[in-house]
């Protein structure tokens, strides 16, 4: 088995009709997101989304299509799987990691999504019948220099994160 463990994965769920999708916003850094996290030692990636998707929405997903893997270009990104998932069941719930869960419209999702995500919702929006294979081209050193600026306290959190100081904000 490959070892994973310096990779992530994201899930992403639509609605029925594929007019919305379920976005999380995190405890540690209040910005939403699609759900998912790190692969853990010994784990596979697609055992890490699901159980990703559960702890962070507390649904119980399956896995539709693998969407994307896309690669970092600096080191504030990993090697990322994306994939479509649908609720098997259970309902949504937060937890440790997650402040609030809500369905956005495609058409109106929030002002400060950060990147990568509205590139990556705009990949599993377009389902292309193949893997998409892509570089991360929006999480780069420039683009958090942009965003210091504009949003200073959102990627103060975000850094303090990537050096393992976590915060709990209610």
């Amino acid at each position: 088995m490959m070892d994973h463990s310096n990779e992530s994965v994201n899930g992403i769920l639509f609605s029925k009709d594929r007019s919305q999708i379920l976005l999380i916003k995190r405890r540690d850094v209040p910005v939403w997101v699609l759900p998912g996290g790190g692969i853990e030692a010994g784990e596979s990636p697609e055992s890490a989304v699901l159980r990703e998707m559960e702890e962070e929405t507390g649904l119980k997903v399956k896995i539709i299509r693998k969407i994307a893997e896309y690669t970092p270009l600096c080191r504030l990104a990993r090697f990322t799987h994306f994939y479509e998932c649908e609720t098997v069941e259970g309902s949504l719930q937060t937890g440790d990691e997650t402040r609030d869960i809500k369905f956005f419209s495609l058409k109106e999702l929030p002002k400060k999504l950060p990147p990568p995500y509205p590139d990556w919702i705009k990949d599993a929006a377009s389902s292309k019948p193949f893997l998409l294979k892509k570089e991360i081209t929006s999480v780069t050193y420039s683009v958090m220099l942009k965003n210091l600026i504009l949003h200073p306290h959102l990627v103060i959190r975000f850094l303090l994160t990537k050096i393992g100081i976590t915060f709990n904000a209610n």
